[in-house]
């Protein structure tokens, strides 16, 4: 068995990380960009299965996640090995496919930058151990469904789902919350979202928000507590505002336009669980002083 225990330096854990963080982000970015297609594809499928019709002759299934090499998403050429270095392939091409010069999408570059810092400030906070293991987990979950919904408009269950039962399950060691905090918190995490939904569709007739936002902010409730939903939903409200705002005025677009909410739920959830601890001490500091 490897012997790993070098890592517990963090001079050397949090550049080992920030490494690793680059790589996976790398493979998070076809996460991205081929599940959903994977997705609409079965669901296609299983659609003309229940209705008794046949498959169209040219239904070709869209690229795995793991076996199907990466790919100019322009010219279609096949990307060699130092085409697809983390952020340096990019840097060196300037942007832009080594074959048809089409430029690159920003995409790229900045999830694998968002995966590689969050990753050492996950290092950082949590040491050599498990707890580092299960949040990094925690924290590629987050990055790709994310993304996904940032794209899409679409939080997929294999990726809500995994993290909420992952976070079950961890509570039975446990490592950040125990089993009945983790357990209140997923049931809370989905009945405040979910009533809020239909209370905004009863009020206005119109949908809010997808259920995979119930999901998410389940999943962060099992993995943080029912204490940690509450400051969750604050951030993730404020972080809305402020970029939603950004964006709308930057495109240009009315308020009626929609903007995913789950990237905002996953940054609050993510900011709350590395300095919850930080976050709450200033907060009881500045309000219940003296």
């Amino acid at each position: 068995m490897m012997d790993f225990s070098w890592l517990r330096e963090p001079a050397l854990l949090i550049p080992v990380v920030g490494v690793l963080g680059l790589l996976v982000g790398s493979f998070l970015n076809v996460v991205i960009l081929r599940l959903p297609k994977r997705l609409e594809h079965d669901w296609q499928a299983q659609a003309r299965e229940f209705l008794g019709q046949p498959a169209p002759a040219d239904d070709a299934a869209p690229p795995d996640l793991v076996f199907k090499g990466s790919h100019c998403t322009h010219c279609k050429h096949a990307l060699s090995a130092l085409d697809n270095i983390p952020l340096l392939s990019f840097l060196v091409l300037r942007g832009r496919c080594r074959y048809c010069r089409t430029p690159i999408s920003w995409q790229y570059p900045l999830i694998e930058a968002v995966s590689a810092l969050a990753c050492v400030v996950v290092a950082w906070k949590f040491g050599y151990g498990w707890p580092l293991v299960a949040a990094l987990a925690f924290t590629w979950i987050l990055i790709a469904a994310s993304g996904i919904d940032a794209r899409t408009q679409l939080l997929p269950d294999q990726l809500t789902l995994p993290l909420l039962w992952l976070g079950l399950v961890i509570s039975l060691v446990p490592l950040f919350v125990d089993a009945p905090a983790a357990i209140l918190g997923a049931a809370v995490g989905w009945l405040s979202l979910w009533s809020v939904f239909w209370l905004f569709k009863l009020m206005t007739g119109k949908e809010g928000m997808g259920y995979g936002d119930f999901k998410l902010l389940a999943a962060l409730g099992a993995w943080m507590g029912v204490w940690a939903l509450l400051p969750i939903v604050l951030l993730s409200s404020l972080i809305g505002a402020i970029v939603g705002g950004a964006i709308l005025a930057i495109h240009k677009k009315g308020r009626e336009t929609p903007i995913p909410f789950g990237p905002f739920i996953a940054a609050a959830g993510w900011t709350w669980f590395v300095f919850g601890d930080v976050l709450g001490a200033w907060y009881r500091g500045w309000f219940f002083a003296g």
